[in-house]
């Protein structure tokens, strides 16, 4: 079923989902918040767009021009439907392309800005695939990983430009590696954690393309009190709506 929902945080912005696909998280709502985004940036480009809640949420940040690009035909018809429904046609544009190719067609130093939210898991013999597709492309390093990430960013990075990207804990070391292996110097990162009492879940980190040494540990975010209820941080941009209209396409 597609359904249209308020995008939650923003009331001013609705967003279309397919209740039998993935579904966008916190991780999709902390990425274009952690963002370095400022008067120079002109060009952005988020790969791996799903249904364009990244480039939603970043286009009440910047003016800048907003590229999303989506593999699966089904995520990318709800994200142009999600930016028509917004009338953001004129600041984000959507294409259903494999990011490599795109890349690989694309001119050197195009964007100041990179965000990508990447399937977290790497595919091997003990991996457990969703039967879905769709899921497993999502979730698993089917169609993208880290190291394409790295490449595709150090390409289409002009000089300075940033790269934003939202993982796993357990991935940092690999991420932190390949950021450097590519020129892409790791300038920032963020833990956020589900409790106070509990490992941190989610990395968000930010590298700039040849950028100088020079790597900040910002404060942690917790996203749950104890009692299970989002934090007064968390809910500053990730508020539970209950609004919503179905449609089907």
């Amino acid at each position: 079923m597609i359904v249209l929902n308020y995008l939650l945080g923003y009331e001013n912005l609705k967003i279309y989902q397919d209740t039998d696909m993935f579904h966008f998280s916190l991780d999709s709502v902390l990425l274009p918040n952690f963002v370095t985004m400022n008067a120079k940036t002109k060009s952005i480009l988020d790969i791996g767009t799903g249904n364009a809640v990244i480039p939603l949420i970043l286009s009440t940040r910047t003016k800048a021009y907003i590229t999303g690009v989506e593999l699966q035909v089904k995520s990318y018809h709800l994200a142009e439907k999600t930016v028509a429904y917004n009338h953001l046609e004129r600041q984000i544009t959507l294409i259903n392309k494999d990011i490599k190719e795109y890349a690989a067609a694309c001119e050197s130093d195009t964007y100041d800005a990179i965000t990508c939210n990447p399937p977290f898991f790497e595919v091997s013999e003990k991996a457990h695939l969703s039967d879905s597709e769709e899921k497993a492309i999502a979730r698993h390093e089917i169609m993208l990983n880290l190291e394409d990430i790295m490449k595709i960013s150090k390409k289409l990075l002009k000089n300075n430009g940033l790269l934003a990207i939202v993982h796993r804990p357990e991935r940092l070391l690999d991420i932190l590696t390949l950021m450097r292996k590519y020129n892409i110097e790791p300038k920032k990162i963020q833990f956020v954690y589900p409790k106070r009492n509990k490992n941190a879940n989610i990395i968000l980190i930010e590298g700039s393309k040849n950028g100088k040494p020079g790597l900040k540990i910002l404060s942690p975010i917790y996203t749950h009190e104890e009692n299970g209820e989002y934090t007064k941080e968390v809910q500053a941009y990730f508020v539970r709506g209950e609004n919503h209209v179905t449609e089907e396409l």
